[in-house]
């Protein structure tokens, strides 16, 4: 049978700073964010699946990506764990959806973490094929597996 290959669009809105950049975005500036998830593996055949001729149920994706990233993410302000402590320290008594990452939070390092928190919650059968985090409307990374074995 033939390997298919899905895609899934999802949206948020987050902000960062990029601690130690040299341009205008180690200011702290928001984006909304889009995100495409394609997955690829073989439809089920078993004629008593009630996803037969699937790859994988939409609805699964969206709650694996949901859980994983969108609900983390959105309207959060993401950091490196390597900023200043009084900041986020103060930053984190007044807002409530702070995130620390051990990374410098570019579109870029967003996707490997991505790539990372979506493969291992993947039915087994389904595999990560690609990402793509659009940044703006005409600026955005990908990742690809076959990039990263």
């Amino acid at each position: 049978m033939a390997i298919i290959r899905l895609t899934k669009e999802f949206s948020f809105e987050a902000a960062h700073a990029l601690g130690g950049y040299d341009g205008p975005c180690r200011e702290i500036h928001g984006h909304s964010y889009r995100l495409f998830v394609t997955v690829k593996g073989t439809p089920s055949s078993a004629s008593d699946d009630p996803k037969q001729g699937m790859v994988l149920d939409f609805g699964v994706l969206k709650k694996i990506v949901h859980e994983e990233v969108v609900s983390r993410f959105d309207h959060a302000l993401v950091l490196r764990t390597t900023a200043d402590e009084q900041l986020r320290r103060l930053l984190s008594e007044q807002f409530d959806n702070l995130i620390t990452v051990d990374y410098q939070p570019t579109c870029e390092n967003m996707l490997e973490d991505f790539a990372v928190r979506i493969a291992t919650r993947l039915p087994e059968g389904v595999k990560l094929h690609a990402l793509r985090l659009h940044e703006t409307a005409t600026s955005y990374a990908e990742w690809f597996a076959e990039d990263n074995q």
